[in-house]
């Protein structure tokens, strides 16, 4: 169903910043990395690692039940997040969580290949793209 905006300005304060999109089980369709493997997964929790290009980022999102755990195994990772909004610049073998529904953005602050590991748990997993207006 399309949903009709007020003809509100961009910078009017009662407009949200981000728009939510249906949640997906599975999003690997959504964006592109260099590598994906998935090392553990059991009901209620996950391990993945991704490996990031120079130019590649997870795009905006939130999860509805699950906390992302981050640990960089290789590379830099700048991680962008909303609710408050906070810029977290991640080395190898730094951790970082992000609780659930708060919104963020996973881009390589490097030159070179990011790798980390994403810890997702504990509960059913979902990932929600969220737009711009």
């Amino acid at each position: 169903m399309a949903r009709h905006h007020h003809a509100m300005g961009a910078d009017d304060p009662r407009e949200a910043v981000m728009n939510q999109q249906q949640p997906v089980k599975d999003a690997s369709h959504l964006y592109e990395v260099e590598r994906r493997a998935q090392h553990a997964a059991r009901p209620g929790f996950r391990i993945t690692e991704l490996q990031l290009s120079a130019t590649q980022k997870v795009p905006w999102h939130t999860h509805t039940n699950v906390s992302d755990t981050f640990y960089v195994l290789e590379g830099h990772m700048r991680l962008f997040l909303q609710d408050p909004k906070e810029e977290v610049n991640l080395k190898p073998g730094e951790v970082y969580v992000v609780r659930p529904t708060r919104p963020h953005l996973v881009t390589n602050g490097g030159t070179t290949s990011l790798t980390f590991l994403v810890l997702q748990g504990v509960g059913e997993y979902d990932y929600v793209p969220l737009v711009s207006r």
